[in-house]
């Protein structure tokens, strides 16, 4: 009979061990109808490969120490599932403080540590025959011993969602002494298993271990990167008259051979150069830069209503690299005519300014902190390097990429973010 108490002491352990789980396992991992949540599942991965983790008929749980894990995680997402879902609205003439979810929060502090929080009768070691008569067979988990896990699971997990764990974390603890009543903890199988979780453990460990390290960026590193980068901060007011490369023009009355729809067709990007060169010598005079944005578009021909002139402000990434000298005008010059691809262009500066430091401080920490980590991840790749026999393997194929990180904290659509450290 294993003993329950060690089981549920291990499991404490490794979960101070593992506090560097982070959301890329949660992601990975598959979610069984025992711990089932509001979200797509996932299949379980060990270094980033599935492989089901309940493969007996009933969902056995096929591992006891380092297992149990598996309930971590899924507890994660459960609380970052609860925390990204937006509160039920709340009905018109509702009280805040009818919330029978609040109160139980608030009764809940008030319980002692040693006090029994979770009781599970019918379980114990060594137990009898008849379970239910024998009414000392139970396993009793404190408020300390619980909310010892909560925080290494998911700090300040809501109620509804720390009882959905407690229930789950209860069943689990049956179903891993009825997975060793058959012996499903041993063996070579379980014990490779063991391995290869404990590796992700602690490759997941180190990764968040790295990511606090990184987070580590000083006041005066933020100011020296402001102050050797404060170009990238310089915000310009501009406007932007856009002139097609080429005219719209109607299909012609006769057919016509293939040089002379190449010749017709060149004609028209010559009066559009010439038109834009003329917008640009009124531009300059001080004309309307709407009004030269009217007549530039009846004159190609288009049928949609003519692009705004007014771009707002900008930094200098958030325009076409081709373009960034406009960020070198000064306040109230007109830029020559830029070509590329697309058209040709004409800028005008409204206004310049540099953004304060207070402003844009918490976006430089993440950049910083974004930099930090890919030069740390890049050390420990650069520290050793596998090679694949590819008479085994065969030869390399792309790495399918999954979802796209999120943009760097600051980041804004209307005012594009430094483009980070160089």
């Amino acid at each position: 009979m294993v003993n329950l108490k060690i089981v549920h002491a291990r499991f404490l352990a490794s979960l101070v061990k593992g506090r560097g789980l982070g959301r890329t396992t949660i992601e990975k991992t598959k979610v069984t109808p025992l711990f089932r949540l509001r979200r797509r599942q996932r299949p379980n991965s060990v270094l980033g490969f599935s492989f089901d983790l309940f493969d007996l008929p009933g969902g056995i749980l096929k591992m006891m120490q380092y297992g149990l894990v598996c309930l971590l995680l899924a507890a994660m997402a459960w609380g970052q599932a609860a925390n990204s879902t937006s509160a039920p609205a709340q009905q018109p003439g509702a009280s805040p403080a009818a919330n029978p979810t609040e109160n139980k929060d608030a009764d809940a502090s008030k319980t002692p540590p040693d006090a029994p929080v979770i009781t599970i009768n019918g379980l114990c070691d060594n137990a009898p025959a008849d379970k239910a008569a024998d009414p000392n067979c139970k396993t009793v988990i404190t408020r300390a011993e619980f909310e010892k896990i909560l925080d290494t699971v998911q700090p300040n997990m809501p109620p509804r969602v720390r009882r959905q764990f407690a229930t789950r974390y209860s069943m689990a603890l049956v179903m891993a002494q009825k997975a060793h009543d058959l012996g499903l903890d041993q063996g070579p199988k379980f014990e490779d298993r063991m391995k290869l979780m404990r590796l992700q453990v602690l490759s997941q460990s180190f990764s968040q271990a790295q990511q606090e390290k990184a987070g580590q960026v000083s006041d005066k590193d933020i100011e020296d990167y402001y102050h050797n980068h404060s170009a990238d901060y310089a915000e310009a007011t501009l406007l932007r008259i856009t002139v097609p490369r080429a005219q719209q023009l109607p299909a012609s009355k006769v057919k016509l051979s293939a040089a002379a729809e190449a010749k017709r067709r060149k004609d028209s990007e010559e009066v559009m150069k010439s038109e834009a060169d003329k917008l640009r010598t009124r531009a300059v005079a001080g004309e309307d830069f709407s009004k030269l944005q009217e007549e530039a578009s009846q004159l190609a021909g288009t049928k949609t209503k003519p692009p705004t002139t007014k771009m707002g402000e900008v930094r200098r990434n958030g325009i076409p690299p081709a373009h960034a000298s406009v960020m070198d005008l000064k306040t109230g010059e007109v830029s020559t005519v830029i070509s590329d691809p697309s058209g040709y262009y004409i800028y005008k500066a409204v206004a310049k300014e540099v953004e304060p430091l207070d402003k844009v401080k918490e976006e430089i920490r993440a950049a910083l902190r974004t930099q930090h980590m890919q030069e740390q991840m890049q050390a420990v790749q650069q520290s050793a390097t596998p090679t694949l026999d590819e008479s085994y393997f065969g030869p390399e194929t792309p790495v399918q990429h999954g979802m796209p990180l999120p943009p760097p904290a600051g980041s804004s659509s209307a005012k594009p973010s430094s483009s980070g450290p160089k």
